[in-house]
């Protein structure tokens, strides 16, 4: 412990140490385990309290160099870390074997993988149980998708001869082929784009912060959420825009945008993940042989955000949406209805109903999304939901002790809607419980509701989603349409398939199936990029057999 940092410069016995000392205390930050409370920290402190104030030492310093009343504390930031457990739950210990050898890990999950772990699980102040499964989920959740993300990108990309228009914020490169990618300023962008951006940024801003403060659990968090937004929203959201046939300006936002976010985004996780930043850095700032950009990825600056780009009323608008689009999922789920089968309408009520008239003009978003043809805005829920109040008492016997009972039977009486009502406006309920006024709160209550026959529905901070769940037949046979494009898809995929590939489909099945299949014939062409679509067997190839509603129908494709 005397090492860091007296013994280090020979404090205060070595010539100049004084000076070099100095400059040099106290430390910015030191880590170690708990078991080191009595020793590392404990250490340093008491050899601080003994040397930093010796008078000796203070008539060889400058003035500009006293230390200032209260000072002496050896380091700024300390970290008391927990314990890495094995997979039985003791303590690892090289005597008994309990943990796999970190090669194993780095052979099937990679060294990215076991580092985002250990920033992501939990904070690192708690121990953790090292699970070989717990890394894969990681792996899974957060560098598979990001990389599922970048794959996309330059899949694309390179079909449609994309080069940057910009530089993440730079001024656009002088060349021939940039100039034909349209490069427009992000303010000039579509709705979703400035959306991306503008979290983007938000991330930056608030990862920046937590990692000055040295707490990488809520940065390594805020990460998380971010990719899973790039992924499950922009990008799901853009595909027909990389798609479509024609090059058009949209498009081209599109690219740069997402272009953009990846290049940046390849910076602010270095620290976490730095073999898949730097993967991601070569391929963006330094395809073709580009030598303007920095060497490596962790020889660029750390991003800073650009307050002018983000937009708070906007990220608070799309955030209400793709609340709303979860519960009306989870509607879906709830009356096991696959989101390939499209309904005919949504009723959503909102919690704050001046937030209806923004919502409403994007109805058409929550109506795909949902696959629903109908988006209606209600104020009340009773006609499509029923309610049920009921106490927690995990909270209220903590609080309220032997009376908990007494307020639990009195909750049971009241009148559910009004009850939901006062939660939602107010966050807040009062009950009259012999004689005295209890104050209830959203911790201490739980309302849940029923949906009534023919529907299904969820309810979330941003309001109640109520899908009508009767199908009817001109549904069913979309339903069924959907249901073949998929296993189409799925075909494509299992056979390896270039993207682009265009495709003859061979059909086999009961009449009315084919029927069915006749009537959205261009759907499925456009949707599986099919020339044409025949009811035979294929000369030659493999078949692929699978139900739906019951009917059988035999499926194989031809690359064209």
């Amino acid at each position: 412990a005397g090492s860091m940092p007296f013994a280090q410069w020979g404090f205060p016995h070595a010539e100049n140490s004084i000076q070099t000392f100095s400059q040099r205390f106290p430390a910015d930050f030191i880590s170690e385990a708990i078991d080191q409370t009595r020793g590392w920290f404990y250490g340093l402190l008491a050899i601080s309290t003994l040397l930093y104030g010796d008078s000796r030492v203070e008539a060889k310093l400058p003035a500009a160099d006293l230390p200032k009343p209260g000072a002496g504390h050896p380091y700024e930031t300390c970290i008391v870390l927990g314990h890495v457990m094995g997979e039985d739950g003791l303590k690892m210990s090289k005597r008994i074997k309990n943990y796999r050898e970190p090669a194993y890990i780095f052979d099937h999950y990679g060294a990215d993988a076991m580092r985002w772990y250990f920033f992501s699980a939990q904070t690192p102040w708690t121990s953790v149980r090292f699970q070989e499964a717990n890394i894969r989920d990681a792996q899974r959740e957060f560098l598979l998708r990001l990389y599922n993300v970048f794959s996309f990108f330059n899949i694309y990309a390179n079909i449609d001869g994309y080069e940057p228009g910009s530089d993440a914020g730079e001024k656009p490169r002088a060349s021939a082929r940039a100039a034909a990618t349209c490069f427009r300023p992000v303010p000039e962008r579509s709705e979703l784009d400035r959306w991306i951006v503008s979290e983007l940024n938000r991330t930056i801003q608030f990862v920046r912060a937590k990692l000055d403060a040295f707490e990488n659990y809520p940065a390594a968090s805020r990460l998380n959420e971010f990719v899973d937004a790039l992924s499950n929203w922009y990008v799901r959201r853009s595909r027909e825009r990389f798609w479509r046939g024609a090059k058009d300006q949209d498009k081209w936002d599109a690219y740069n945008t997402l272009y953009e976010v990846l290049l940046s985004l390849s910076k602010l996780i270095a620290p976490f993940t730095p073999f898949l930043a730097e993967t991601m850095y070569q391929n963006l700032a330094r395809h073709g042989g580009d030598t303007s950009s920095p060497l490596s990825v962790h020889l660029c600056d750390y991003p800073s955000a650009d307050e002018v780009l983000i937009e708070e009323a906007l990220a608070q608008e799309m955030d209400l949406v793709r609340q709303i689009v979860s519960l009306g999922r989870a509607a879906r789920t709830a009356s096991k209805l696959k989101v390939r089968q499209p309904l005919a309408l949504v009723e959503v009520v909102l919690a704050r109903h001046e937030h209806t008239e923004w919502l409403a003009s994007h109805s058409d978003l929550i109506a795909e999304e949902l696959n629903i043809k109908q988006v209606e805005f209600s104020t009340e829920a009773d006609q499509y939901v029923t309610y049920q109040v009921s106490a927690n008492f995990a909270a209220l016997g903590p609080k309220f002790g032997k009376l908990a009972p007494k307020i639990a039977a009195v909750l049971g009486q009241a009148d559910p809607a009004e009850a939901r009502q006062a939660l939602t406006t107010t966050g807040e309920l009062w009950l009259e419980v012999e004689g005295q006024r209890i104050h209830l709160t959203e911790q201490e209550v739980q309302i849940r509701l029923e949906a009534r026959p023919g529907w299904s529905a969820a309810q979330g901070r941003g309001g109640v989603v109520v899908v009508k769940t009767e199908l009817t037949p001109e549904l069913k046979d979309e339903g069924l349409t959907r249901e073949l494009i998929h296993h189409v898809q799925a075909l494509r995929k299992k056979r390896d398939l270039p993207y682009e590939a265009r495709i003859t489909l061979y059909i086999q099945g009961p009449d009315q199936v084919l029927e069915v299949l006749r009537r959205y014939a261009d759907t499925v062409r456009r949707e599986c990029l099919a020339t044409s679509i025949e009811h035979t067997a294929p000369a030659s190839g493999e078949t692929h057999e699978f139900k739906v509603a019951g009917q059988q129908i035999v499926l194989a494709l031809e690359s064209r």
